[in-house]
C-alpha cells in the first residue's frame, strides 16, 4: 500500500511538471474588437447648442480592431436625429478632452468641409470603415476611453453641433 502511495504522488508530480504547451502570457495583448460608443447631444457642446439644431441628438459606436503594431483600424456607425432637411455635417471625429473641454482632432471619420455628408430626412445613419489609428493615439483612447470625445460638425455649428465621452463597452 505504502508503495501504491509513493507511485501515485510521483505520478501527480509528473503531470503537474508536464503543463501543456501553451506560451501564451495571460496578459498578453488581444487582438479581439474593442468596441466604445458615445451618446451625442448638443448640450454636451462647449458652448452648449442653443440655436435650429439644439434638438438633435445621435449616438456613435465604434470598433477598434488591434494591428500588430499597436495602433487600431476603427469603424464608425454613427445614427442622429432631429436635424432640419438639408443639414451639412461637415466634420464627425473623436477629439481628446474631458467633458467641458475642447481638443484637436485626433482620428477623423472623412467627413469634412470638402467632403460634407448632406443630411437629406431628420433621421440618419451612416458609416466610415478602415480608420487608420496610429499607435499611441489607439493606445490612448483604449487606456482611458473618458478622456476622448466624440463629436459631429455641421455648416450651421462648424465647432461643433452634438458631443458625447467615449465608454468602452467591450
Amino acid at each position: 500500500m505504502k508503495a501504491l502511495g509513493v507511485l501515485l504522488l510521483a505520478s501527480c508530480a509528473l503531470a503537474a511538471g508536464c503543463g501543456d504547451d501553451d506560451t501564451t502570457s495571460p496578459t498578453a495583448p488581444s487582438n479581439a474588437p474593442i468596441v466604445f460608443v458615445a451618446q451625442l447631444s448638443p448640450r454636451n457642446e462647449v458652448p452648449p447648442i442653443g440655436n435650429a439644431e439644439g434638438g438633435v441628438s445621435g449616438s456613435v459606436q465604434i470598433t477598434f480592431e488591434p494591428t500588430a503594431e499597436g495602433g487600431a483600424t476603427a469603424s464608425f456607425h454613427i445614427q442622429t436625429t432631429g436635424f432640419p432637411a438639408g443639414t451639412r455635417l461637415t466634420g464627425a471625429h473623436i477629439h481628446p478632452g474631458a467633458a467641458g473641454v475642447n481638443g484637436g482632432v485626433v482620428v477623423g471619420t472623412g467627413i469634412s468641409n470638402t467632403a460634407p455628408l448632406e443630411l437629406t430626412e431628420g433621421i440618419t445613419a451612416f458609416d466610415a470603415r478602415a480608420i487608420n489609428v496610429v499607435p499611441a493615439t489607439a493606445q490612448a483612447i483604449i487606456a482611458n476611453p473618458g478622456a476622448f470625445y466624440f463629436n459631429i460638425h455641421s455648416s450651421l455649428n462648424p465647432g461643433g453641433v452634438a458631443r458625447g465621452q467615449l465608454v468602452r463597452i467591450r
